[in-house]
C-alpha cells in the first residue's frame, strides 16, 4: 500500500499538469476543478502535521489524509477523462 506522502507527490504531478490545461476544460469541468482547488489546498495544508501524527499517533491521521488525497485523485482522473 503506498504512503499518504506518495500518493500526495503523484497528486501534485497530476494537478501541474492538468493546471497546464485548465483553459481547455469545459464549464462542468471547470466547477469541478475549483472544488478539487479548494480540497487540495486543505490536503497540502494538512500534509505535514498529518504525517508527523502518523509517525507519532496510530494510522488513523494517515488514513484519512489518504481517503482525502484519493478523493482527489478520482476527480482528476474524472476531469482527464473529459478532457479527451
Amino acid at each position: 500500500m503506498r504512503n499518504s506522502r506518495e500518493i500526495y507527490d503523484e497528486l501534485k504531478k497530476t494537478r501541474d499538469e492538468l493546471r497546464v490545461q485548465a483553459h481547455l476544460f469545459k464549464a462542468e469541468a471547470k466547477d469541478q476543478w475549483e472544488e478539487l482547488e479548494e480540497k487540495w489546498n486543505e490536503a497540502r495544508r494538512d500534509m505535514a502535521p498529518a504525517l508527523k501524527a502518523a509517525k507519532e499517533a496510530s494510522g488513523n491521521v494517515g488514513e484519512a489524509n489518504r481517503l482525502l488525497l484519493n478523493e482527489i485523485k478520482e476527480g482528476y482522473k474524472k476531469i482527464r477523462e473529459r478532457m479527451h
